[in-house]
Formats: structure tokens, C-alpha cells, sequence
């Protein structure tokens, strides 16, 4: 197996990437109790050197789910009835994965109302406090 690319950053090691085959629940017929198509990908994320540590927090964080007690985040695959393509999926979903957290969520900047939706506002109040004025009683003279 080749070297997992993510981004300019970070490539993982074919060697931090553990492999499992079992029989696959989904689709394959008669195939289906003879062939271990069923793909589970496992990766040690929470002491690996390899990522950088904003990252990884990010990644233990919001996958959290995802990472058993050991540390180590697991990805399965059973979509596809050849193991090969299990595969692919299982490393394009760690890709994914990593690449949704590579970057710090950006801080929201509060913005203030506009000049014609203040206008607006008041205009709308003071509409309401007429009507509300004249619903009063008449005074006779």
C-alpha cells in the first residue's frame, strides 16, 4: 500500500495505516459469505508526531466518536463488492476527514445594523404608536 497524501503539509506513512479485511454485510450475492470485502482503516491520531498539534486537537475533538480507547481513529468500508475499491473509499474518507481540520474554524465578526434598516424600524414603531394613539377616547368639548 502507497503513502496516504492529504495536502502539502501532511502525507501519512504507509507504515501508521493497519488494514483489516472482514465479510461484508451489503451487496455481492453468493459472493457475499466467500469474500472478505469489508475494509476497516485504522490510524493513530492522538500521539502521532506526524500532525501538527493544532490539527490533531481539532481532529480528536470533532471526531471523537470516531477514535477508539487506543487513540486511534477507524474507518470502514462496505459500499463496494471488490476490496481494492473498499479501500480507496476508506482512504478518501480519512482524506476528508483530515482535510475538513487542517484549518482553524474562522471567528465570526458581528456586524451592526444598516442606516435604512434602523430608519425603517423606527418608521414601523411610530406607525404602530399612532394607531395605538388614536384607538384612545374621544374628548367632547
Amino acid at each position: 500500500m502507497e503513502d496516504l497524501y492529504v495536502s502539502h503539509r501532511l502525507t501519512i506513512p504507509s507504515a501508521e495505516l493497519d488494514t483489516q479485511f472482514a465479510r461484508s454485510s451489503g451487496p455481492g450475492g453468493q459472493n457475499v459469505n466467500k469474500v472478505n470485502s469489508k475494509v476497516t482503516l485504522r490510524w493513530q491520531v492522538r500521539d502521532n508526531p506526524t500532525i501538527p498539534e493544532g490539527w490533531r486537537s481539532r481532529m480528536l475533538t470533532r471526531y471523537a466518536n470516531r477514535i477508539n480507547n487506543e487513540g486511534q481513529m477507524v474507518v470502514h468500508s462496505q459500499k463496494h463488492r471488490a476490496q481494492p475499491q473498499n479501500l480507496e473509499d476508506c482512504r478518501q474518507k480519512l482524506r476528508e476527514m483530515l482535510l475538513e481540520c487542517q484549518a482553524p474554524p474562522t471567528k465570526r465578526v458581528p456586524s451592526r445594523p444598516t442606516l435604512g434598516s434602523k430608519k425603517r424600524r423606527l418608521e414601523e414603531k411610530n406607525r404602530q404608536g399612532q394607531k395605538k394613539r388614536l384607538r384612545g377616547r374621544v374628548k367632547f368639548e
